[in-house]
């Protein structure tokens, strides 16, 4: 049997988070039907990772892969969930897969959304886009975004300047004011967050003086599809997370 899909995500007191990730998970199951997917949460909501993990033991599973609903490797990817998988119950195989990010899928994502919210391929030449994120202390996860930006630009868009809502600078309103004063006829906030929440919100109030702001990522085809991808990848590997006895 292939081995049970634990999508890991953060958890948030915003409702509207919980339901994007099981939104998600359902688009995931639907390309996929003959993988069992679970979803367990670090904080705030309900399943934990723990009780997941360990409602699977109970049942017989043996081979779990742990996949991290997250788009950079910063502090939760690094610490926390490798520690709550070492809890794991120990008679589970269980495989880390990769973040999602970075992904030309996710890019894709990134595109749907801003021509979901208003935007056209005609448009890329005179458009400029703030690449917005939740932002990280993390300097791995800061360069990512930097490095996505910079990638993004090549495919046709005026420019393409990264933003944070938290830990790093620059803000959303301060990106869409350069690109503002780099002379593109119109600006785009796209969010580079899975989910709605606290920092999102502070992203939307940040794209206030720009012309288009996309949805969040949420389910978007292509982000189920990394998420499987993922998953297949880590499925293969023979590398364990090593867990307590």
């Amino acid at each position: 049997m292939k081995p049970v899909l634990l999508v890991i995500a953060h958890g948030s007191r915003d409702p509207r988070h919980a339901a994007t990730v099981h939104a998600l998970v359902r688009r995931v199951r639907a390309l996929r039907p003959g993988v069992r997917v679970e979803t367990g949460f670090l904080d705030f909501n309900i399943p934990s990772v723990q009780g997941v993990l360990e409602s699977l033991a109970a049942e017989g599973v043996r081979d779990v892969v742990a996949l991290p609903l997250l788009l950079t490797r910063a502090f939760h990817a690094k610490a926390d969930i490798p520690a709550v998988l070492r809890d794991a119950p120990p008679q589970l195989r269980i495989r880390q897969a990769e973040v999602l990010g970075p992904s030309p899928l996710l890019l894709s994502a990134l595109e749907r959304r801003l021509y979901e919210a208003g935007l056209t391929p005609a448009d890329k030449s005179s458009t400029g886009v703030v690449l917005a994120s939740a932002g990280s202390t993390d300097p791995e996860a800061i360069a990512v975004i930097a490095d996505i930006a910079r990638e993004w630009r090549h495919t046709g868009w005026c420019a393409v300047r990264p933003a944070f809502a938290s830990a790093a600078l620059p803000r959303t309103e301060d990106a869409v004011r350069e690109l503002r004063a780099l002379g593109c006829a119109r600006v785009a906030v796209a969010p580079y967050v899975l989910a709605p929440g606290f920092l999102p919100d502070r992203i939307a109030r940040g794209a206030a003086e720009a012309d288009v702001l996309a949805d969040v990522l949420g389910p978007a085809p292509e982000v189920a599809r990394v998420v499987l991808e993922r998953y297949e990848t880590a499925a293969a590997r023979r590398v364990l997370v090593s867990v307590s006895a």
